[in-house]
């Protein structure tokens, strides 16, 4: 397939402990196995796990642009946590917007000490799927659970992302890749992961 713009920008966005590094990792490399010029720029918050992680990936036929993607100017959000994903939609968003969104909520330490609280996630979900024109969800967080860590979220989003035809990549391509990266004894885990995504990932259809 073709990228639907040249750049295409994509955004990976969540917490720290869930992976986002890897997954632009992975992503990336698959792009690369397809031929394209990938740049990626990584931005942390305040703390290593817990605290936000984005990656931007800037995908071309051609030639390398700048890692960070300019504000307003996202064309991809693959959001691994709902409030993140809100958070990246506000500088990073514009009409045209698609989102990957795990509907599964974090909770940071402050609301899980009592000191905050989470917004409603049905809310959150709900005004994600206005500020993007196609929303795709699936509760990846509890397929890592069910397949017995929670780590392998970022392998069912891709697996996701694989499935809604938006990105250039195949299962071909993510085996091809994660040999090089994963031990032998978790290939199977890795790609059951990432089929799971692709089975269960549904797009949101909003009533006009």
């Amino acid at each position: 397939m073709l990228l639907p713009k040249d750049p295409f920008n994509v955004i990976i966005g969540g917490v720290g402990g869930q992976g986002n590094v890897l997954a632009s990792r992975i992503l990336g490399e698959m792009l690369v196995a397809k031929g394209y010029v990938i740049t990626i720029g990584e931005t942390y918050g305040a703390s290593q796990r817990g605290g936000s992680v984005m990656s931007h990936l800037r995908i071309s036929e051609r030639e390398p642009f700048s890692p960070l993607i300019p504000e307003g100017r996202a064309d991809l959000l693959i959001a691994l946590e709902p409030v993140e994903g809100l958070r990246i939609l506000g500088p990073y968003g514009n009409p045209k917007i698609m989102t990957l969104l795990n509907t599964r909520p974090i909770h940071p330490i402050d609301v899980i000490s009592g000191n905050a609280t989470y917004p409603e996630a049905s809310r959150v979900i709900a005004k994600i799927q206005e500020l993007s024109r196609r929303v795709w969800t699936l509760n990846a967080t509890e397929i890592a659970l069910e397949m017995g860590d929670p780590i392998f979220a970022n392998i069912v989003m891709l697996g996701a992302l694989s499935a809604i035809n938006v990105a250039p990549i195949d299962r071909q391509v993510f085996e091809s890749v994660i040999r090089d990266l994963f031990p032998s004894r978790t290939m199977d885990e890795n790609r059951r992961a990432f089929e799971r995504g692709g089975e269960v990932v549904e797009e949101f259809h909003p009533v006009r």
